[in-house]
């Protein structure tokens, strides 16, 4: 049998390649989505020494800990069925929709300019001018930088309480769909669509998040470190339970990247 896989593991873990860590650690202070409560840690077993007066836990040989988390929580997968009801569920998605070709985007000095900016077509366009065109199945990354505001700071509202923050048009995500057949999106807002169109009158909520997931395709929110990473030529790792009837749920994800 051949050990060429072995062999390609250990050029990835060479001095040729590095891994980036596209993910927020996970904790009661991560970004997340506004209407979620943060993430509960309660201690059920510990280590006798760790014992302090007042503590209800039992002592043990070792510790174990229950987290209370709501699923969209940090930096997570969505489910098709999270926003179609005829959609696939977490458990009914493949291995092999955990690794992409991932293309990243650049339009973070846009967005420092205008919070609410929008991807267009247009951008995607000038984008393969630039890079070629995006391959069939890719992961196809917003790098917005917004993962570097504080996390409380999400929402980025104005004096009168509106949000604002950048997303993704339905115009923008047909297109990836219908003329690129991408695999994936991600970002790293709480949301997909841009605050200005997130919630509009006489409107289904989150259209482009309900547009993308409709098509059968995953998503990735709250990404991280997409500045880390160049424009083409990486793999992203998209990694999350197998969680019967799952709609999404917090995901390790990071990215392969040959060092030049």
């Amino acid at each position: 049998m051949s050990l060429h896989l072995w062999e390609q593991v250990a050029a990835w873990k060479s001095p040729k390649y590095r891994f980036v860590d596209l993910t927020h650690e996970l904790s009661p202070e991560t970004p997340h989505w506004w209407g979620f409560q943060p993430l509960k840690e309660t201690v059920l077993y510990d280590y006798p020494e760790n014992k302090k007066e007042g503590d209800t836990w039992t002592a043990a040989p070792m510790q174990i800990k229950e987290y209370t988390v709501v699923g969209q929580y940090g930096t997570h997968v969505d489910a098709p069925i999270h926003f179609d009801p005829k959609g696939r569920t977490q458990d009914q998605l493949r291995v092999e929709e955990m690794v992409y070709p991932l293309v990243v985007i650049d339009k973070s000095s846009a967005v420092a300019k205008n919070p609410d900016y929008e991807l267009s077509v247009e951008d995607i366009l000038a984008f393969e001018a630039e890079h070629g065109r995006i391959p069939e199945g890719a992961f196809v990354a917003f790098r917005t930088d917004w993962y570097k505001r504080p996390a409380n700071d999400f929402e980025n509202k104005d004096e009168e309480g509106k949000p604002h923050s950048p997303g993704w048009p339905i115009p923008t995500l047909e297109f990836l769909v219908k003329e690129r057949n991408i695999g994936a999106i991600g970002h790293e807002t709480a949301d997909t669509d841009a605050a200005i169109r997130a919630f509009q009158p006489d409107c289904h909520p989150l259209p482009a998040e309900q547009y993308i997931l409709s098509q059968d395709r995953i998503q990735v929110e709250v990404l991280a470190h997409l500045d880390e990473l160049p424009p083409v030529g990486t793999i992203i790792f998209v990694t999350f339970p197998r969680l019967k009837n799952g709609t999404g749920f917090t995901a390790r994800v990071f990215a392969l990247v040959e060092n030049e």
